[in-house]
Formats: C-alpha cells, sequence, structure tokens
C-alpha cells in the first residue's frame, strides 16, 4: 500500500514537471552549432525589429521611451527562457496601449507598476491553475471587437503627432480627441506631416517587397537624418522626454495599500486576461508556421513572471508578440535561445546607441503606429463576422462600441457576458421537449439499425422527451411543456436518451417534476440517460428517491416497467 502511494506521487511530480518544464529545456537536448547560428541571426533581426516598437509602444502608452525598452529586454529574456513556446517573442504591445496609458492617467506610473505586478500574480494563478486552454475558448468575435477598437484608439491617439499638430494635451475621450483636433487643423507642422506618411510607405514597401530588412529601422534612419542635415522644425524624443538612459534601471517597488490595490484589481486583471490571450493566440500561430505544439500553462506562468519582474526595473506590461514571433520565425528562429538574443541585442543596442535615439522625430514613430493600427483592426475579419449570424455580430460591434467609447476593462466583461447569454439563447433554441401521447416509433431499440420498433403509449402513461442540453436556459421549456399535460397519469415517463448535459437547474427542475408527480400520485420513470448524466442524478440523489428500478436503459423497458406500475397499482 505504501508503495503504491509512493509511486502515486512520484506519477503527480512526473506530470507536473512535464507539464510545466520550459520549453527550452526541451530544445536543448538537441541543441547544435547550426541552431545556434541560425538562432543568432533571428535574434539579432528580431532585436533591430524591437527596437523602435517598444519606444514607440512605450510613449503612446503614456510612458518615458525607455520604459518600452526595459520592457523588451527583460520580459522578452524571461518569455523566451522560461515560456512554453519554442518561438515566441515577448515585450511591450499594442493591445496594452489604451489600458496602460488610462492606468498612467488616473493612478500614476507608481499605479501602473503595482497592476502590472497584480496581473503577473494572476497569470501565474492561471498558469498553475491549467486555465491555458480555457482561454482559447474567447470567442472570436470577441477578440475582433477588443482588437479592432483598440487600433482605432492607437490610431486616433497619434494623430496630433502624426501631423505636428501643435497644441495642448490631447483628451482622453474618443470623441472630446477628435473635436479637439478638428479645432486645432490649422496648426498643422507640414514637415512632420511628410516625415509620417514617408514612414509609411517605407514600413508597407519594404514589408512587401524586402521583407528580411526591417522597413521601420530603415524610416527611423531616413527621418532622424533627414531631420538632423535639413535641421526641419519636428519634435523628436529628446526635444520632449530627455535623455534615453544607456543602463538598466535600478530595482524599485513602490509603496502598496490596500485601498490602492482594490482600485487597480480591474484594471490588473484587464492586464492579465489581455496577455494571456494575445500570447496563447501568438503561440498558436507560431506552431502553425513551424508545425510545434506549444505548453500553454507553461507559457501563462511565464508570462506571469516577465510581468512581476519587469515593472520591478521600470518596465510596463509584456505579453507574447505576434508580428515579432512571425519576424523570429521567418528568419530561422527555431528554439528559446533566438528570443534571449532578441533581448541581450536590445540591451547592447540600448548600451551603445541610445543616446542616439533622442534624435528620431516623433512623427516618424506616429508612422510606425499608424501601420500597426492598420494591422492590428482585422477589418477584413470585422467585415467577415457582420455578415455571420447576428449573436455574433451583436458580440463583435457591443465589445467595439464599448472598447472605443467607454472602456477596455467593461468592453470585455460585457463581450463575455453577452457572448455567454446568446450562446445560452442559442442552446436553448436547438433543445426541444414535447409529449409523446400515441405511438413511439424508434430506431434505438430495433434489432437491425434500419428498422424502426413502434410502441403504443398505453392509457394512464405520458411519455415526456427532452432533446438537448438541458440547462436553465432549457428548464423553463420543460416547466411550460408540464403544463399541457391535461390530466394526471398514473406513469409518467421522462425520456432523455437525448441529453448530453444537465446542470443543476435542471437537476432541480426535474425534482420539482418528480415531487409535483408524487404529490399527484404519478409514478416516475426515466428513460435513456447518458452515462454522465445519470452520474449528475446520482450525485444529487435524485436517483434514489425514483428509485433505481424506475430508471431504465430503453423506452421498451420504461414501458414494461410502467404497466407493471399500473398492474401494481390495481
Amino acid at each position: 500500500m505504501r508503495h503504491t502511494q509512493v509511486l502515486t506521487h512520484v506519477l503527480i511530480l512526473a506530470f507536473i514537471f512535464y507539464m510545466f518544464i520550459p520549453k527550452l529545456f526541451v530544445t536543448l537536448k538537441t541543441y547544435n552549432k547550426d541552431k545556434f547560428i541560425a538562432d543568432l541571426i533571428a535574434g539579432v533581426v528580431v532585436g533591430i525589429v524591437a527596437l523602435p516598437l517598444a519606444i514607440a509602444f512605450a510613449i503612446a502608452s503614456g510612458v518615458s521611451p525607455e520604459k518600452g525598452l526595459y520592457t523588451a529586454i527583460i520580459a522578452g529574456f524571461i518569455i523566451s527562457a522560461l515560456g512554453g513556446s519554442r518561438v515566441q517573442i515577448g515585450g511591450p504591445t499594442g493591445a496594452f496601449i489604451v489600458i496602460v496609458y488610462g492606468i498612467v492617467q488616473k493612478y500614476g506610473v507608481d499605479g501602473l507598476t503595482v497592476a502590472t505586478l497584480i496581473a503577473g500574480v494572476m497569470l501565474i494563478f492561471m498558469g498553475l491553475a491549467r486555465l491555458g486552454s480555457i482561454i482559447k475558448f474567447i470567442p472570436y468575435p470577441l477578440i475582433v471587437g477588443f482588437t479592432s477598437g483598440i487600433a482605432l484608439i492607437i490610431f486616433s491617439s497619434q494623430i496630433k503627432d502624426f501631423m505636428g499638430i501643435t497644441m495642448g494635451t490631447v483628451p482622453a475621450d474618443f470623441i472630446e480627441k477628435w473635436q479637439s483636433y478638428f479645432h486645432n487643423f490649422g496648426f498643422i507642422n507640414w514637415s512632420a506631416a511628410v516625415i509620417s506618411v514617408g514612414t509609411i510607405i517605407i514600413t508597407i514597401g519594404f514589408s512587401k517587397f524586402i521583407p528580411r530588412i526591417p522597413g521601420a529601422l530603415v524610416a527611423i534612419l531616413l527621418a532622424t537624418s533627414a531631420v538632423i542635415v535639413f535641421h526641419l522644425p519636428v519634435e523628436t524624443i529628446g526635444s520632449r522626454f530627455g535623455a534615453i538612459p544607456s543602463t538598466l534601471s535600478v530595482p524599485h517597488i513602490p509603496l502598496m495599500s490596500w485601498p490602492l490595490i482594490k482600485h487597480l484589481i480591474q484594471p490588473a486583471f484587464t492586464i492579465a486576461l489581455l496577455g494571456s490571450i494575445e500570447s496563447l493566440l501568438s503561440a498558436v500561430v507560431a506552431d502553425g508556421m513551424i508545425g510545434g505544439n506549444h505548453k500553454s500553462n507553461m507559457e501563462l506562468v511565464a508570462q506571469g513572471i516577465a510581468n512581476i519582474v519587469s515593472p520591478i526595473f521600470g518596465g510596463i506590461p509584456a505579453t507574447g508578440a505576434i508580428a515579432r514571433t512571425a519576424t523570429n520565425i521567418k528568419n530561422g528562429g527555431r528554439t528559446p535561445v533566438a528570443g534571449m538574443i532578441h533581448a541581450i541585442t536590445l540591451l547592447a543596442i540600448m548600451m551603445l546607441f541610445g543616446k542616439w535615439a533622442t534624435l528620431i522625430p516623433l512623427s516618424c514613430l506616429a508612422g510606425i503606429l499608424v501601420v500597426v493600427a492598420y494591422n492590428m483592426s482585422e477589418w477584413r475579419s470585422f467585415v467577415a463576422i457582420l455578415k455571420t449570424s447576428r449573436s455574433d455580430a451583436a458580440v463583435l460591434l457591443a465589445t467595439f462600441g464599448l472598447t472605443v467609447f467607454v472602456d477596455l476593462t467593461i468592453a470585455i466583461e460585457v463581450g463575455m457576458v453577452l457572448a455567454a447569454f446568446l450562446f445560452m439563447r442559442r442552446m436553448t433554441q436547438i433543445s426541444n421537449v414535447g409529449v409523446v401521447t400515441n405511438d413511439i416509433n424508434d430506431k434505438d431499440d430495433a434489432d437491425d439499425p434500419k428498422a424502426i420498433s413502434k410502441y403504443k403509449v398505453p392509457k394512464g402513461i405520458e411519455v415526456f422527451e427532452v432533446d438537448g442540453p438541458f440547462f436553465f436556459g432549457a428548464a423553463y421549456k420543460f416547466k411550460d411543456s408540464m403544463r399541457f399535460i391535461e390530466t394526471s397519469p398514473k406513469v409518467l415517463i421522462i425520456r432523455m436518451r437525448h441529453v448530453p448535459v444537465i446542470d443543476a437547474t435542471g437537476l432541480h427542475t426535474l425534482e420539482l417534476v418528480f415531487n409535483e408527480a408524487k404529490r399527484m400520485r404519478t409514478k416516475f420513470v426515466i428513460s435513456g440517460m447518458q452515462p454522465g448524466v445519470y452520474k449528475e442524478l446520482e450525485k444529487s440523489h435524485l436517483i434514489e428517491k425514483v428509485g433505481r428500478e424506475n430508471v431504465l436503459p430503453t423506452i421498451k423497458e420504461s414501458l414494461k416497467r410502467a404497466k407493471e406500475i399500473i398492474k401494481e397499482g390495481n
């Protein structure tokens, strides 16, 4: 007995170790020189691509540019080293811009640090609780809705720098923001506008015709050179934010109070949910590109650790980045080493060339973010979903509208609730209930699968059939149908052969019907339950109340039992 317990514990520990071992340790078993060279090239390329994006995402999020670099370096290294994907590249992404900007405006940078720490803890618990596979079931219309909404907000937030408009602080509200733009369109800086448009043309052109060379970096080099050579009167990183440090930040944990934590729980949950969705979506896309298989729960744990360590060193929320992950794969990266090299490359660039980054014009970064917003918009998917079912279109439009005009957190919450209710409504529609009063034509009981068995329902017996999921959405149909039984039968047969699942409300409703039948001195017989449903009825002790002799596998046996009950009564 003792040996069996020890073996059980060993097997459990082995399973946990297998589930939560980082992909890095798996890939190192067959690692060689050729793989390292491929990872080195891919890592350096991705590091160069990540440089302008990290700076741009930080500025758009309302924090200083170096915070984006800290995030890409620290979180990017941890996500690759501890993650469950072979090729995932982590760092700041456009999805966080809206939520991070809102937190910074309301609670400051220290508030953002606390929210990110809480989100990191949530992500770790989500991974340990093995919720990685569940997150994949978040409705696609909801994902497209808030992604498209975020894309529109990012685009709107960049208009000031894109056009070089001379104006005060840009309002946070979407409508007020555009009203402010329209009032100040007379103060456009045409030099900045030309740089922005040129950045878009170069970025898109290189991605189409010379994809191996990062167009965003080429645009930055050309735009910065033009500003220096021609002394263009445009705002730069240095003129707005000052110098960029050439070293990592000193670790800092802000003071945390319970009232502050309570206020930040909701935005922290949004960060954790967004991070989990985007990282796992990126991992799934990467699996399709390399023919691999990621560990979703280990990925969530790694994302959580990254979002705890990164803010301590001055970073912002991080997650898996689909575009950078795809770049890594296309350039030959096949193990987590490439992602770690990407982080080291960024650190080297920051230490050696960080001071030159202050010369980058903000209009160029705005142009890059406009391209990012376009790629995030998923407008083709948006239009396609609008042409599908009304329920999917409703979830899409509700999530999109709330993201843009109200708040991202509320949009996700309402979108999830709406999607759940619409799904339950759809399940209710396919759940049929009815009374069989005359003959039963049935294939289930026939010896020959092609034959049909016919059974006469004797007088004094009512057969009531439930078809489809028997949950709280369908319970009201069950109650309504029972009212159509004009006189109390001697035996009531509830046929449940096509009920795949039953929930607590369904069980409660069934028990109410049983109690009512008992009060009316009607005997109760249940026919044709599936194993899972039988188990649920057994747990609720309903099987005992009905009597095991009155729970039968086929309608033939149920009718036979009903006749016996009538005879016994006589």
